[in-house]
C-alpha cells in the first residue's frame, strides 16, 4: 500500500486559529529522561505503526542520546498523561513538531484540536525569533492528523508517495 506523506507548515503565530479551550487539559515539559517520553510515543504510535512503537530500549538509548536538544511535552487531561507533543529547534529557525498525538484512550473525545494549539504555541515560544512551525503525517496516520493540522492553520506545502 502506497502511503501519502503531507508536510504543512506556519510561517507566523498569526497563522494560529486555536480551538476552543478545553478545562483539564494542559502541557507539561518533560525531562527527556523521563519514562514518559518513550511510553508514550509507543502508545501513540503503535496503532499506526509508526517506528518508535517497536525500538528496542537500545535503539531508544541511541536515538535519545543522538537528539538531546528535542524538548518533550506531555499533554495531560485532568493529571492523567492524554498524549505528548515532541519539538525540534532546526537550522534557520525552524522548529519542527516531531511528535504530535494522543494515546488511544483519549483519541475520540475532541481533545486534538486544544492539545495542538497548545503545542503549536509551544513550538513557536521555543526559541526567540522562530521564523516556521511544522510537521508531516501520513494517510497511515490518525484520520483526523491533516484535517485538525489544516484547521489549526497550517499550510501543506509539500507531499510525497512512499
Amino acid at each position: 500500500m502506497t502511503k501519502v506523506v503531507t508536510y504543512v507548515e506556519m510561517t507566523s503565530l498569526d497563522d494560529l486559529r486555536p480551538a476552543a479551550p478545553v478545562p483539564g487539559l494542559a502541557l507539561e515539559p518533560l525531562d527527556p529522561a523521563s519514562p514518559l517520553v518513550i511510553e508514550l510515543q509507543v502508545r501513540i504510535g503503535a496503532p499506526y505503526g509508526w517506528k518508535s512503537a517497536s525500538r528496542t530500549p537500545e535503539e531508544w538509548a541511541a536515538h535519545l542520546a543522538a537528539h538531546p536538544d528535542r524538548r518533550y511535552f506531555a499533554v495531560t487531561f485532568e493529571g492523567e498523561p492524554a498524549g505528548m507533543v515532541a519539538c525540534h529547534q532546526r537550522p534557520g529557525d525552524d522548529v519542527e513538531i516531531e511528535t504530535f498525538g494522543l494515546v488511544p484512550e483519549f483519541t475520540g473525545r475532541r481533545l486534538g484540536g486544544y492539545a495542538l494549539t497548545l503545542g503549536i504555541r509551544q513550538a513557536w515560544s521555543l526559541t526567540p525569533g522562530v521564523k516556521r512551525v511544522w510537521l508531516h503525517t501520513s494517510t497511515q496516520d490518525h484520520p483526523n492528523a491533516l484535517p485538525n493540522y489544516h484547521r489549526r492553520g497550517f499550510r501543506t506545502f509539500a507531499t510525497e508517495s512512499r
